[in-house]
């Protein structure tokens, strides 16, 4: 079977019988998929999404290309397998209609916690079009709990997409800057205090609302904004006329 094969054969229901091997036909494989996925995440752990290719990855495994080849198909399928796995560790609710604005909060939460694990990983998200079964089983849920809000469906389908948009870019923000910020050298990292008083010191004859909000701007702990985000979405659903 060719990697190709080996990838649609991934996101196929289990049949038993077509993949049970008599033991005289068994070969024992050095590297199975989910080594290489193990140790993908890993190397995001330690290094950074960015030091992800699939050279470094072969070494980490102490193969070559051609072997890694030989489980994956390529960069994207490793990004497939790798968002897969994360989202297998998820918890979904059964719906709810009286708490499902917490619900879908809560599940948005959980991926959120799950990308910051790995710096950088939820670049591998982005413009990625779902087919892995875990990953399907995610949007499953999110579309099962909005539709049982009296979402219509439409509205939620596309409400799925902007939430694990934003989820995905908010993500990749924080790790991007806690990777500049762990650069001395690089001055431009401002923390707060420091852009709050660029904003105050700005002239307020051109930059009235700015210097004047300062510090609403620069406000916000943790996941303050993060939560205020996903608020406004999904009130936004919630207030949104059937149709």
């Amino acid at each position: 079977m060719n990697p190709r094969e080996r990838r649609a054969a991934r996101h196929q229901p289990p049949n038993p019988e077509a993949t049970a091997t008599p033991r005289s036909q068994r070969r024992k494989a050095p590297i199975t998929v989910e080594q290489v996925v193990d140790t993908a995440l890993g190397v995001v752990a330690a290094e950074g999404y960015e030091a992800l290719t699939m050279r470094r990855l072969a070494g980490a495994l102490e193969t070559g290309p051609a072997s890694l080849y030989a489980h994956v198909v390529n960069k994207a399928d490793l990004d497939e397998l790798l968002i897969g796995r994360l989202c297998a560790e998820l918890a979904l609710p059964e719906p709810d209609p009286t708490t499902w604005r917490e619900q879908i909060r809560g599940v948005c939460a959980q991926i959120r916690d799950q990308y910051l694990k790995y710096p950088g990983i939820s670049r591998a998200a982005l413009a990625m079009a779902p087919t892995d079964r875990e990953t399907v089983r995610v949007s499953e849920g999110m579309l099962a709990i909005l539709l049982a809000g009296g979402v219509a469906p439409q509205a939620a389908a596309w409400a799925i997409d902007a939430l694990l948009l934003y989820v995905a870019a908010y993500c990749l923000e924080v790790s991007i800057a806690h990777q500049r910020a762990a650069h001395e050298d690089a001055v431009w990292v401002v923390d707060r205090d420091e852009l709050l008083r660029r904003f105050t010191c700005l002239p307020a004859e051109t930059f009235p609302h700015t210097t004047r909000h300062a510090a609403e701007l620069t406000a916000g702990e943790g996941h303050d904004r993060f939560d205020f985000t996903l608020t406004l979405m999904i009130e936004g659903l919630a207030h949104r006329p059937p149709g």
